[in-house]
């Protein structure tokens, strides 16, 4: 693992901008060795996998666990039992949910709603129209806080599509009154700090190529 590339974007992004390592499919030895660096908050996308590297790390007390990946229902008490922030909601019903399972289990996730903002078959979320009519109702949830928007763009597209696409989700993010912005990844963060990310989601440019 070469971490030249993690201190050189730290040094580069704003102070308001946060790493997000996205350690999924990376060993519990390697997420230690960058917390070693002062690196405290993890993205893990599959709750098993995930689950087993948290019980590896239960002494490591700094580090935050975030679910970045696709919630199944039947998951979901899991997520809220082992995650602090959740990224990836991408409906109303999962929205209600994890309101409901919080209350019951006694927790207060940090919730990133995850907006579909181009026509990407393999890409769940929000629609933006139906998330802004729905937004007074959300808001009325319990036991969730609403920190921001999550996105994801398609592969292949320009530099200049990139940033089209982060910068409706910052103005979008803006005209909810929400503080953060879970966008950009490897290749394509540049364009998402210009667009006003404030997390950046970043897994191969730091840990290397997974195996």
């Amino acid at each position: 693992m070469d971490l030249s590339n993690y201190f050189k974007i730290k040094n580069e992004i704003p102070s308001n901008v946060n790493i997000l390592a996205v350690s999924k499919g990376f060993k519990s030895q390697e997420i230690k060795t960058i917390q070693n660096m002062g690196q405290n908050d993890f993205g893990e996308s599959k709750f098993q996998e995930a689950f087993e590297k948290q019980l590896i790390l239960k002494d490591f007390k700094q580090i935050k666990w975030h679910f970045i990946g696709r919630i199944q229902s039947n998951k979901i008490r899991k997520i809220v039992q082992n995650f602090k922030y959740i990224h990836s909601v991408d409906s109303f019903e999962k929205l209600q949910k994890i309101s409901m399972i919080s209350f019951e289990e006694k927790k207060n996730p940090s919730i990133m709603l995850q907006v579909k903002l181009s026509d990407d078959p393999t890409k769940g979320g929000f629609n933006p129209e139906l998330l802004v009519t729905q937004w007074r109702e959300i808001k009325q949830l319990k036991n969730i806080t609403l920190k921001g928007l999550m996105t994801i763009n398609p592969k292949e597209l320009s530099s200049k599509e990139n940033l089209n696409l982060f910068k409706k989700c910052r103005a979008l993010s803006d005209s909810l009154q929400l503080p953060d912005c879970s966008m950009g990844m490897s290749g394509d963060w540049e364009e998402a700090i210009e667009a006003g990310s404030t997390w950046l989601r970043l897994g191969s440019i730091i840990f290397g190529d997974r195996g």
